[in-house]
């Protein structure tokens, strides 16, 4: 047996951070995941993993081996791909991290039509809310929903983002409209613990600096979709994506407020480590994806 195929057996075992759920995920059975794992510590001489019944844990030299070799098998998998690009076989497995607001939205439809046109590639979705480290984690691809920071990863922008500050109407009546973002630390707000500034909301300032108000409200929650039904309902002001907003602005359910204060810059973006080769399966996924959202917004 390959070192190579000891190496992925590992690999998918961390993953999918057990034999068993790396054993139903693959179809492959876990003795023999297990043979392999053992195989490759015997090869080492060195423990990879921290093997009891209710736990499993890398040993310091299985969190060393799984960085690096995660890094090789990504590095024969591009070679491989390149191969099959020049032969116009593009197939695999694409490991993808997006919010879950993404792919609850309308948006959130271009991974389905993705799959659908790409029926060689398997597209393995992970929704999760927080940032996750790609290269720690072993993600080929992310779509985020942010402003862009430096990064040591490369990023193609799929299209833009606004957020807009939102209230039913029935809670302007009783509360009143703010004029200013500083009106809002008097009045009820939903915070999503999921954004970066959690209760620290920030504005346009009066002048070129930005302004930040602490606000607070009878619910916090991680989860946008949450935020405007509770805002739907009379709770207190929210910051929406537009894209979920939008439905119950137009409906009337919802009323923006203080739109000339709210900043911008931020977009949709795909992000991947910056590689030596970059998988012809990942340009392929995130080219369908700019011409998606180009397509979508009509440029």
């Amino acid at each position: 047996m390959d070192t190579l195929t000891r190496m992925r057996a590992f690999i998918d075992v961390v993953e999918a951070e057990g034999f068993s759920a790396a054993a139903r995920k693959i179809g492959r059975s876990k003795a023999l995941l297990s043979k392999y794992v053992r195989e490759l510590e015997d090869e080492l001489g060195a423990l990879l993993l921290n093997r009891t019944t209710r736990q499993f844990s890398l040993t310091e030299a299985g969190h060393t081996y799984y960085q690096r070799a995660s890094e090789i098998v990504r590095e024969v998998d591009s070679l491989a791909d390149a191969v099959r690009e020049s032969s116009g076989d593009v197939r695999g497995r694409i490991k993808l991290s997006a919010a879950r607001t993404f792919a609850d939205a309308p948006i959130g439809q271009s991974l389905i039509d993705f799959a659908k046109q790409h029926p060689d590639i398997v597209l393995d979705i992970h929704l999760d809310d927080r940032f996750v480290d790609l290269v720690e984690e072993g993600f080929d691809v992310a779509v985020r929903i942010s402003r862009l920071e430096n990064s040591s990863l490369i990023a193609r922008r799929l299209g833009p983002f606004s957020i807009r500050l939102c209230a039913s109407p029935e809670l302007l009546a009783k509360h009143g409209t703010p004029t200013r973002p500083q009106d809002l630390s008097n009045m009820p707000c939903i915070v999503d613990t999921n954004g970066r500034s959690l209760a620290n909301w920030r504005f346009k300032g009066d002048g070129e600096d930005s302004v930040s108000v602490t606000v607070s409200g009878p619910i916090e929650v991680n989860s946008p979709m949450a935020a405007r039904a509770a805002a739907v309902s009379g709770l207190g002001f929210a910051i929406l994506p537009d894209f979920i907003a939008a439905p119950d602005v137009t409906s009337g359910r919802l009323v923006t407020v203080l739109d000339d204060r709210i900043l911008s810059g931020s977009g949709i973006f795909a992000v991947y480590p910056h590689r030596r080769y970059l998988p012809a399966k990942v340009r392929v996924f995130v080219d369908f994806l700019v011409h998606w959202f180009r397509t979508r917004d009509g440029a």
